[in-house]
């Protein structure tokens, strides 16, 4: 049976499992990026390959359906802010995982739901009550938890993780803006060309290749989890509610900690378990207590 006839549990549960899926491939794209750093690969090249591949892919499937209807757009201005916030995002992300845990980072990344309720007031104009603010600090303990400032545990490449989540909570806000004129083939177009564009000049003096079949692995998979990721969580939003896919963007940190532990034997330590489980909860709770206000509410899907 065809999804668009299925009924609404089933296309729930169909958006669900794409969601799931997404969740993964953005666990293979910090996975590869991390790769790709070990085996001597720059990190200004890992995010060249990650928007190339991205666009090239978008290119070959769009173009050929939409033509020159894939790069118009309401607002390029939005757009290109947009795709900036992006960017930023994945630049300080995947400096950071070249020296911190994927459990760290990923938990570091759930903060942009939090950024995003704070953020929703002189942006959007919303009212944010002292329920969610109370949310919102407590959020931000808990990554204190984590990544212990003033300890001999605490690395400066946390506050890459934490500058990836606040341009993260900038692209998502922006998203929300463009979905209502453009496209979703048409923003990945953006996003994939805006990218490839800036960091051309620069990566031209970085670029080297990989020497092992592992390396190569990775050099494509880095780009192409990126857009299959992005198809995924595009065709699961519009079999699901964003305010039912949003808590099970949490289950990523599983995925983190299995790459973590699995490929780069990087288990997770107690202090994770303790204040990863803060963080979520925070977002949970915003999560929640937004479904029973007016308003699009926050997301908390977090993507690369």
């Amino acid at each position: 049976m065809s999804s668009s006839f299925a009924p609404p549990g089933e296309r729930r549960l169909l958006g669900i499992g794409l969601a799931l899926a997404a969740y993964f491939m953005f666990t293979g794209i910090d996975s590869s990026a991390k790769w790709l750093g070990l085996v001597g690969i720059s990190f200004v090249q890992i995010v060249f390959l990650r928007y190339a591949i991205h666009l090239f892919l978008v290119a070959a499937i769009h173009l050929p359906r939409h033509g020159t209807k894939l790069i118009r757009t309401g607002s390029l201005k939005l757009q290109i802010l947009r795709a900036l916030t992006l960017l930023g995002a994945t630049l300080c992300s995947f400096l950071a995982v070249q020296y911190l845990p994927l459990t760290v980072t990923g938990a570091i990344a759930f903060t942009a739901p939090l950024f995003i309720c704070a953020l929703s007031v002189p942006m959007l104009g919303e009212t944010v009550g002292w329920r969610r603010w109370t949310a919102i600090g407590v959020g931000f303990a808990g990554i204190l938890v984590v990544v212990r400032p003033g300890t001999e545990a605490f690395h400066p490449a946390s506050l890459l993780s934490l500058a990836a989540a606040f341009s993260t909570a900038f692209y998502m806000l922006f998203t929300r803006r463009v979905s209502s004129f453009d496209s979703a083939a048409t923003s990945q177009f953006y996003v994939g060309a805006f990218s490839t564009i800036v960091l051309l000049p620069f990566v031209l003096f970085y670029w080297s290749w990989p020497s092992t079949p592992d390396g190569w692995f990775a050099f494509f998979a880095v780009g192409i989890f990126g857009f299959v990721g992005h198809q995924l969580i595009t065709v699961a939003s519009g079999l699901a509610p964003a305010s039912v896919l949003a808590p099970f963007s949490y289950f990523q940190i599983i995925f983190l900690a299995a790459a973590s532990w699995l490929v780069f034997n990087q288990p997770p330590d107690i202090w994770l378990y303790v204040g990863a489980p803060i963080v979520i909860g925070s977002g949970l709770y915003i999560w929640l207590r937004e479904r029973q206000l007016p308003g699009p509410g926050t997301s908390a899907i977090v993507e690369r």
